[in-house]
């Protein structure tokens, strides 16, 4: 497992403005002086947080899936955000993995956040998803499947780093900064989680908050209110290190998931 380059992009979206969000996200991108070997989006990234499915859904083969697509070739690297998508009917808040070669894996958003009528509009996943890049298994999510461990639970250490993709209100953000260290201490693994700013249509605010953090509860990396891009590297050693010198995963609990 060699050290992973990640770059973030704690971005100020357009509400239901896809063209805007691809071009600003094209602009922010360019800033990048360095190979990184993974860029990652906050939830719906071309829309926002909306149930405005039937009018912004696309399909797999649509203008943002082939964006993520061009811009994974370019930077040659993996891309990586949920968007709205339309498939067999339903609508789906899908996350898309997408490889510099055009091959792509896919996680659909768990569980849905009643609260906001998601689960009226779309349709849940039901698989967890775990990628590989540079020797390091990776677990991406989104959203409010952060507040549900035994989905997230590292069984068997299946993942090194846990991803999340959101649009976090403020006014809930001491829970998505306690729980992110939270996941990462329980589950002896990076996590980064990845958040918007500014205000959405609905004139709810998002602070950001954007963090990585290590499988100690470190922080790597912390933002807060403002856009960002920003790009570190999570070090392979130190992960090593801390399963190495506290090896709990190994004492877990087992159990299994009834859908």
């Amino acid at each position: 497992m060699d050290n992973l380059k990640v770059t973030v992009f704690q971005g100020y979206l357009f509400w239901e403005n896809t063209d805007k969000n691809l071009q600003n996200i094209t602009l922010r991108l360019s800033s990048i002086r360095e190979k990184t070997d993974l860029i990652i989006l906050p939830e719906m990234f071309n829309t926002g947080f909306t149930m405005n499915a039937a009018a912004l859904a696309e399909t797999m083969d649509g203008k943002t899936v082939k964006w993520m697509h061009d811009t994974a070739k370019k930077f040659d690297c993996v891309v990586t955000g949920s968007v709205i998508i339309t498939e067999g009917g339903k609508f789906y808040n899908r996350l898309i993995w997408m490889r510099p070669d055009g091959t792509y894996d896919t996680y659909d958003k768990r569980h849905l956040f009643a609260m906001g009528k998601e689960h009226e509009t779309y349709a849940p996943g039901s698989k967890k998803l775990i990628v590989e890049l540079k020797g390091w298994k990776i677990c991406p999510v989104i959203c409010y499947d952060l507040r549900f461990p035994v989905w997230l639970r590292n069984v068997d250490a299946e993942y090194d780093l846990l991803i999340v993709v959101a649009n976090w209100p403020e006014r809930r953000a001491l829970h998505w900064r306690t729980l992110i260290p939270a996941r990462a201490v329980e589950n002896q693994s990076y996590v980064i989680g990845v958040n918007r700013v500014g205000h959405d249509g609905n004139q709810v605010y998002h602070s950001g908050d954007s963090t990585c953090i290590d499988p100690n509860g470190k922080v790597v990396y912390y933002k807060r209110d403002e856009e960002d891009m920003y790009t570190f590297t999570i070090i392979a050693h130190e992960l090593e290190l801390a399963r190495r010198a506290m090896p709990f995963l190994k004492d877990a609990d087992s159990f299994k998931l009834i859908d």
